[in-house]
């Protein structure tokens, strides 16, 4: 047996004879304890005898041959087959030699270079390598997003009796099954529904991320080989939920028991509301010292912009109900995040980058967890309120959002005070609440005649008339 470093080649004999009782010589290569056979289109003939099939086998096989004669003399072509088996061997033990110094050598590269001349990686292995990079540079939040990529296509692969899948196998066609099996997959927060057509977007979305990072960076595939060129997919337009001035006051107007849970949860959502759609993650960790002369400044968490807010006399009220004389500035401001966890301690969001992943991924679950709860208080304030609009925290922004343009601004003051980097995110954001233009034009079709945009017409029409027919024009007139 020949073996190099953690892989090992062996051969071995088929347990079982073909179809012509001719027993198939395999190439068995090792790697971690796991074990692939490979075809050498070699066989044995093995005389029928009274002796069992593992006698015929041992008689006429030998596995670990001292001078790499693997097949007994008994075979009158042994001595030719045993040198094409050394030969395979060699073969494969070169190939494995040069992947090993370019830091690619695993099983399935050895057989594509033999069988292929070229390598084709494992690209469920580059992207849970991918998914591991994100998670170590602390981005938890897409971390999450990646992996469930990777679960997602092992899912896939487990249904069609698969391991891995290479970067070869990446086809439009795989996309394509790929594609219909997340449509039959259910909803993780809502089982008795399948996953909404723009989830599966999202995971598309992830997988061509992967597909053109490993083309333009790390040089995997050729450009002309990405399978998003052929395969084409897009989710589904929804519409931007968002509460009118009639339904916030019918929340602003609900009779909660104060400092109960619910009643807190409200508070939550209008101070949001009140500081320009403040996310929820950001609302969470917001702390006294992120208070000053009647002004809210705090780093986003998710593109780390800076926002200086004036604090409206509504949040100052709201504000109120969580201050005490004992409060630290480094205190949480609202009743959420418990201020003795060691990652509490990580106050602005330059100390926040530096938290090791795992400390990162354990404030995300906490403050995933407040979000859920939240929501669910919310849903409840719904209910009770009598209104259509499926109510969450992040509700609170597209609202503020509809409001700010109800009150005659424009985008470009709306992108400032939603923190937008471009304008055309706002404007793509704000294209469910910008209906002016088609009211104006619906209202013109239908408007009454204007009588001077009339007169104009009468005597735009009568400019070049002779004086005679003019004047029979005229007379008609009068009449």
């Amino acid at each position: 047996m020949a073996t190099t470093s953690n892989i090992t080649f062996n051969f071995e004999l088929n347990s079982k004879p073909n179809r012509f009782n001719r027993y198939s010589v395999l190439l068995r290569i090792t790697e971690n304890g796991k074990l692939k056979r490979v075809k050498t289109g070699l066989d044995i003939n093995i005389p029928a005898k009274s002796a069992t099939d593992k006698d015929k086998r041992k008689a006429y096989w030998n596995p670990n041959p001292k001078k790499s004669e693997y097949i007994s003399k008994k075979d009158v072509n042994a001595k030719v087959k045993n040198q094409m088996l050394n030969d395979i061997l060699t073969t494969y033990q070169q190939a494995y030699q040069e992947l090993k110094k370019e830091g690619r050598a695993t099983t399935d590269n050895i057989i594509n270079k033999v069988k292929l001349g070229e390598v084709s990686e494992s690209f469920l292995a580059y992207a849970k390598n991918r998914t591991q990079e994100i998670f170590n540079a602390g981005g938890v939040r897409n971390w999450k997003k990646y992996n469930g990529f990777c679960n997602k296509l092992e899912s896939f692969l487990a249904a069609n009796r698969k391991k891995d899948v290479l970067f070869a196998d990446i086809t439009p066609s795989f996309l394509s099954d790929f594609d219909a099996y997340l449509h039959t997959l259910p909803n993780e927060r809502q089982p008795e529904k399948l996953l909404h057509p723009n989830t599966i977007q999202v995971v598309l979305n992830i997988f061509k991320t992967i597909i053109n990072k490993s083309i333009k960076i790390d040089k995997r595939i050729k450009p002309e080989d990405n399978p998003f060129l052929a395969f084409k997919y897009k989710g589904v337009k929804t519409e931007r939920g968002k509460l009118t001035s009639d339904e916030l006051q019918a929340l602003h107007d609900l009779e909660l028991e104060e400092n109960s849970l619910i009643w807190h949860c409200r508070n939550f959502f209008f101070f949001s509301f009140y500081c320009a759609g403040i996310r929820a993650g950001d609302l969470m960790q917001l702390r006294w010292c992120n208070i000053k002369d009647g002004r809210l400044n705090y780093q986003m968490g998710k593109n780390h912009k800076v926002r200086d807010l004036e604090l409206v006399p509504q949040a100052l009220e709201i504000l109120k109900y969580y201050f005490s004389d004992s409060v630290k500035p480094t205190d949480y401001i609202f009743p959420l995040l418990d201020n003795t966890k060691v990652w509490a301690s990580y106050i602005t969001q330059e100390d926040k980058d530096r938290m090791k992943p795992d400390m990162k991924k354990d404030m995300f679950n906490a403050i995933s967890a407040k979000n859920a709860l939240i929501n669910k208080e919310l849903a409840k304030m719904q209910k009770l309120a009598g209104i259509d609009t499926k109510i969450s925290f992040h509700i609170s922004r597209h609202s503020f959002a509809k409001a700010a343009k109800d009150k005659g601004l424009d985008n470009s003051a709306i992108k400032e005070l939603l923190a937008h980097s471009k304008l055309t995110t706002t404007e793509r954001y704000m294209g469910d609440f910008d209906v002016s233009r088609t009211d104006k034009a619906l209202e013109s079709v239908f408007a009454p005649a204007n009588k001077e945009d009339e007169a104009a017409k009468v005597l735009k029409q009568l400019q070049g008339l002779s004086p005679d027919v003019l004047a029979q024009v005229l007379k008609q007139l009068d009449k």
